[in-house]
């Protein structure tokens, strides 16, 4: 089981967005070390939580902070693009950074209505067979079976191409593609075992690939149970005032504790088979990972931490790499033009 990091680039109360990039560079150097294998960037628009709405560009800069880490996306959100320019500058991070570099593909909504418009003035056909034409029309241009002559940069290798859903639907689809799938359990735990079933059901082995399932889980991690309920706090009010519209960065603790204090219990959603997070102590956490990947058929954990302090959240994805036996990695000197 490998296990990656999935950075929204959030920004905690009291900070600044500028801060959570550099939070963002520092993680990632630190998860080299760790001996993570991938780190991807997510997409967000015109939000004050997030700080990171062109993941291609982090991803540049984090190939030259690193050295053993693949990094991409988590992900291109496509319908907003043109599969010809989505192929071209991951054409150009695999010149850049040859046989490290993922595409990730998603099509959820990463911003509202009015900032969809603004990214796409003509944004329409949001159906399956769409998005799957966009998607074999990006595959086709970074290369392989079906490349289209003329896009640039010529390039040894291409990116690898990863489906990202939470949903049945989104499943079935990476696996008529043959392609690797990431489901999202952080946002809908309920139907991951139905998911990861579907995908591998409907898996076309006439692709040349074999399926493979990455499920992102949210994780908190500190020495103890009681200070990982701690740092998670930040989190379950966040996760509160998004469903309700409210997308301010992401509260300290102790704002979160005394605010979920004077508001009503939040509304659970349907059964969970497994929980949406992952809370405790490093040996919980790692023996809760462990069955889930054996009960579901996970072959890859990505983990996502929304923890206010950085220097905690570090820690969190520390103990972690510890608890599941990672392996550090010894970085070479990095390379410089």
């Amino acid at each position: 089981m490998q296990l990656s990091i999935l950075d929204q680039s959030m920004i905690p109360e009291g900070s600044t967005p500028t801060q959570a990039l550099t939070n963002t560079l520092d993680l990632a150097r630190a998860a080299d070390a760790l001996g993570y294998h991938r780190y991807w960037l997510a997409e967000h628009h015109a939000t004050a939580s997030f700080a990171s709405p062109a993941p291609e560009i982090m991803i540049a800069r984090l190939t030259a902070e690193t050295t053993g880490l693949r990094i991409g996306s988590g992900g291109v959100l496509l319908p907003y693009y043109s599969p010809f320019k989505v192929a071209e500058t991951f054409r150009v991070l695999q010149a850049l950074a040859p046989g490290r570099i993922d595409l990730g593909i998603g099509r959820g909504a990463g911003a509202s209505s009015r900032d969809a418009r603004l990214l796409n003035p003509s944004l329409g056909d949001h159906s399956d067979q769409s998005f799957a034409e966009q998607v074999s029309a990006v595959r086709a241009f970074l290369g392989g079976p079906g490349e289209r002559g003329g896009i640039m940069p010529t390039v040894d290798g291409v990116p690898q191409v990863w489906l990202l859903g939470a949903s049945t639907s989104s499943a079935v689809l990476a696996g008529r593609l043959g392609l690797p799938y990431s489901f999202a359990h952080f946002g809908r735990p309920e139907v991951v075992t139905e998911a990861v079933r579907a995908y591998r059901a409907s898996f076309d082995a006439r692709s040349g690939g074999s399926p493979r399932v990455m499920v992102g889980i949210g994780v908190y991690c500190a020495p103890t149970r009681a200070e990982a309920e701690h740092v998670f706090a930040s989190q379950r009010l966040f996760r509160q005032r998004m469903t309700q519209g409210d997308l301010r960065p992401v509260p300290a603790p102790e704002t979160a504790l005394a605010e979920l204090h004077s508001r009503p219990a939040a509304a659970t959603g349907g059964p969970e088979e497994w929980p949406r997070y992952a809370v405790g102590s490093p040996t919980d956490v790692a023996e809760q990972l462990t069955a889930m990947a054996t009960a579901v058929g996970v072959d890859e954990f990505v983990v996502l931490s929304t923890i206010h302090g950085h220097s905690d959240r570090v820690r969190s994805y520390a103990l972690l790499a510890d608890a599941l036996g990672l392996r550090p990695r010894t970085a070479p000197a990095l390379q410089r033009a």
